[in-house]
């Protein structure tokens, strides 16, 4: 579904990425990890057209979209939820969803009847301001809105950061949920607990470029493809799953 083919980017004169290759099946959870700094979330804002490429292709639907505005990609089915979420503070949660929904066509109302519905918490806070919402609250309000404008694809960028176990809990029953309805998810995520614990294959990122490409099954029996990459932390982590 998405293929990325020796991605380069630059940050002004700084060359952040190094030919990065990857690809996301359809109704897969791929997962991108790596340390701060590594390039994940440029990574993600490259695929969406926020940054743009100095060198290589990304195809989405057998459609090359790497030269085209974030608009567009998004208009064919890519949903980008950032790690600042990027709520609008001032409208209520149900008016996030709504303008979302509305963006494309089809059946807006229904689609956004769905994503209100998709989080529990959400349904109960559809007049809320988004400003009010907790962090977690924010979180899943972002993946609802994501959610509602009907994508093929969610890229999900560092969405248990800062949060609550039982939180964490609600966000990762919800990238399972999308997976259920069809939606291929790429996620960046720094949780390397959270990340095994949903994710089938992962591309592990160092340098602004792919080091290592291996399954769940693959780190669990081999730790040191993503320990030697991301720290003692992940090493933790890995142990307690394994």
């Amino acid at each position: 579904m998405l293929v990325l083919d020796g991605l380069h980017a630059h940050y002004g004169s700084a060359h952040v990425l190094h030919g990065v290759s990857l690809g996301v099946e359809t109704g897969q959870i791929a997962c991108l990890i790596g340390r701060n700094g590594a390039g994940k979330s440029t990574t993600l804002k490259a695929i969406m057209g926020v940054v743009r490429p100095s060198a290589g292709q990304i195809t989405f639907k057998n459609e090359r979209i790497d030269a085209r505005p974030p608009y567009q990609i998004a208009a064919r089915g890519l949903a980008w939820v950032p790690e600042d979420r990027r709520v609008f503070a001032s409208l209520s949660v149900e008016e996030n969803i709504r303008v979302a929904s509305q963006a494309l066509s089809g059946s807006s109302r229904r689609r956004a009847d769905d994503a209100l519905a998709f989080f529990g918490d959400l349904r109960a806070r559809a007049t809320q301001r988004a400003g009010s919402l907790s962090g977690g609250q924010q979180q899943m309000l972002a993946i609802a809105r994501a959610l509602a404008s009907g994508p093929d694809l969610i890229m999900l960028d560092e969405p248990s950061e800062g949060l609550s176990p039982t939180m964490v809990a609600a966000i990762r029953a919800g990238i399972l949920e999308c997976r259920a309805r069809g939606v291929s998810i790429l996620l960046v995520e720094q949780n390397l607990a959270l990340a095994l614990a949903i994710g089938e294959l992962f591309f592990v990122i160092s340098r602004g470029a792919v080091v290592h490409r291996a399954t769940r099954e693959q780190i669990l029996s081999n730790p040191s493809i993503v320990t030697e990459h991301l720290g003692v932390t992940a090493i933790k982590q890995v142990s307690k799953i394994a």
